[in-house]
C-alpha cells in the first residue's frame, strides 16, 4: 500500500484525541463531568496549560462544556450539531503567548534603540485607542494589536513585522478567541493597558534592557490571566 504522509500533531490535539477515545469507549459518558485539569495533566505526563489548551480545542469541536465554577462536562454528541474540527496548523494559545515572550522581547529591545518619532507618536495613539475602547466597555483588540505592530515596525525588518502579524492572526483565531470568552475582561485588560505603558516608556527612554523587560513582564502576566483557575473565570 502506498505510504502515507506523516505529519507531527501539536501537543494540545495529542491530549484531545486520548480523551475522544476514552469518551468514545464510554470511560467518560455524555454527562459525566471530566478529572480536574490538574489531575489529567498528571495522569497524563504534561502540563496543565497543555490540558487547557486540549480541553478548549475539544469545547470548540462539540466534545465537552466548560462550566465554570463546576467543571467540564461531557456533551452528548447523538444529539448535538459537532462544531467544525479545528485547523491542524491551529496554534495552542499558551504556547503562543510563550513564543511572544522570547521574540517580542527582543523585537521591543530592538525598538527602543532604534525608534524614532513616528514610530513612538504610533505606540502612543495605540494606547489612546485602547484607553478609550475600554472606556466604551469594548475589549481593546485593534489598539493592542495596533501597539505591538508600532513596537515591530520600528525596528525596520520585514522579517519580524510578518512574524509579529502571523501571531496576531492566529491571536484572532478560534482556541484563543474561546479562552479569551472566558478569561479576558475590562478589569484585565486595565491591568494589561498598564503593562503596555510601562513598555512604551522604556521604548521612550531607549532602554533595550527595561523593554525587555517590561514585555517579558508583559507576556508572562497574560499567561497567568489565561492559566487562571476556571472558577475565576470573569473575575480577573
Amino acid at each position: 500500500m502506498p505510504l502515507q504522509t506523516v505529519e507531527p500533531k501539536r501537543l494540545y490535539r495529542q491530549i484531545a484525541e486520548q480523551l475522544r477515545v476514552l469518551i468514545g469507549k464510554g470511560e467518560f459518558p455524555a454527562g459525566s463531568r471530566l478529572p480536574a485539569e490538574r489531575d489529567l495533566a498528571r495522569q497524563l505526563g504534561v502540563s496543565r496549560p497543555s490540558v487547557r489548551e486540549a480541553l478548549i480545542a475539544m469545547e470548540v469541536e462539540g466534545w465537552v462544556e466548560i462550566r465554570t465554577g463546576s467543571g467540564i462536562y461531557v456533551l452528548d454528541r447523538s444529539t448535538r450539531t459537532h462544531g467544525a474540527p479545528l485547523p491542524p496548523a491551529e496554534w495552542g494559545p499558551l504556547e503562543l503567548i510563550r513564543a511572544r515572550r522570547v521574540i517580542e522581547g527582543e523585537i521591543a529591545s530592538l525598538a527602543a534603540t532604534q525608534a524614532r518619532r513616528k514610530d513612538l507618536d504610533a505606540m502612543r495613539k495605540a494606547i489612546e485607542t485602547m484607553q478609550a475602547s475600554a472606556a466604551r466597555g469594548e475589549l481593546p483588540l485593534d489598539g493592542d494589536r495596533a501597539f505591538h505592530t508600532a513596537i515591530v515596525e520600528a525596528c525596520g525588518n520585514v522579517v519580524l513585522t510578518e512574524t509579529v502579524q502571523t501571531f496576531w492572526d492566529s491571536r484572532r483565531g478560534p482556541l484563543f478567541m474561546r479562552l479569551g470568552g472566558y478569561f479576558e475582561t475590562l478589569k484585565s485588560w486595565q491591568a494589561a493597558i498598564a503593562e503596555h505603558e510601562v513598555i512604551f516608556a522604556a521604548i521612550k527612554a531607549h532602554d533595550g534592557s527595561a523593554a525587555r523587560a517590561a514585555m517579558h513582564a508583559h507576556m508572562d502576566k497574560s499567561h497567568a490571566r489565561f492559566s487562571a483557575s476556571w472558577r475565576r473565570a470573569k473575575t480577573l
